[in-house]
């Protein structure tokens, strides 16, 4: 049997079989080397997230660790803060408390200096002031015809303070106690007789005897203060009273003598606008 072959067929045939076996090995292998650069892409792009991730996890650290730092600087603040106000807190009691101890200083000192002045006034010195005794007839501005009894001596008593020995006498003169608040305005005279205060002991003395209804002891006590303190804001005092004592008395003539005194010397005081209204009595005729 022959078999004719197609010459033109047959080249077609090789030509395309040679072209099926070029192209098919070509395909797998063009595949293969895209899948692989894939994978190194998919790998790249892996080690870069992990790297990622670790920065990530670095930052989150270090924000920790920052977030940790102002924590704790914050509170070493406000306990510093604390700590600063409690200092302040307790330096402004301490300055308090050296305050109320300079003022309490300062107060003893004040009470140390009038109790040594009241000691240097207790010390004999030359030429010391002497008081005139009750009922010298000698006394400057004393009256004539008032000697009395001579005053009763009197000790002093070193280390009193004036002004305590002073008021606890006035307690007495204000309670009527007159007997006590005049041993006690003779005692501040006896200690301290160069105070400010002196021309006030001695005037109440003759007002505790004028309340005593001892208007004669009253008017020797009242001379005094005229002529042991002259100068004094007492003076125009002890010469009104001196005559409301004198007319208590009866002797109308010194009454109206003392109340003179007060209205010529002391002419713009209380004591001698109530001296010339007794003036005015004493002139007046007796009605029958």
């Amino acid at each position: 049997m022959t078999i004719h072959i197609n010459p033109t067929r047959a080249a077609v045939a090789v030509v395309l079989a040679l072209a099926y076996v070029g192209f098919t090995p070509a395909t797998p292998a063009a595949a293969d080397r895209e899948h692989q650069q894939i994978m190194a892409d998919l790998r790249i792009l892996q080690e870069q997230t992990q790297q990622l991730q670790a920065l990530m996890t670095d930052l989150g650290e270090a924000l920790k660790a920052v977030n940790s730092r102002i924590e704790d600087q914050t509170a070493l603040e406000r306990k510093a803060f604390a700590d600063g106000k409690v200092q302040m807190d307790t330096i402004s009691g301490d300055i308090r408390v050296v305050r109320e101890k300079v003022d309490e200083t300062n107060v003893r000192l004040g009470t140390i200096t009038q109790e040594l002045e009241s000691i240097r006034d207790t010390i004999p010195a030359g030429g010391a002031f002497q008081q005139v005794p009750i009922g010298d007839p000698n006394a400057p501005g004393a009256a004539p015809g008032t000697a009395g009894p001579p005053q009763t001596a009197v000790t002093p008593l070193p280390g009193v303070h004036p002004q305590r020995l002073f008021d606890s006498s006035w307690a007495d003169y204000t309670t009527g106690a007159y007997d006590l608040a005049i041993k006690g305005f003779e005692s501040y005279l006896a200690t301290f007789p160069r105070t400010a205060r002196a021309h006030e002991a001695q005037l109440l003395i003759g007002e505790s005897l004028a309340w005593q209804k001892n208007d004669a002891e009253a008017i020797v006590a009242y001379d005094r203060v005229i002529a042991n303190y002259p100068g004094s804001a007492s003076v125009p005092t002890a010469y009104y009273k001196r005559g409301a004592a004198y007319e208590r008395l009866g002797d109308t003539a010194r009454a109206r003598e003392s109340y003179e005194a007060v209205i010529k010397q002391f002419p713009d005081t209380p004591q001698a606008a109530l001296a010339k209204q007794r003036l005015e009595s004493t002139n007046r005729p007796a009605t029958r």
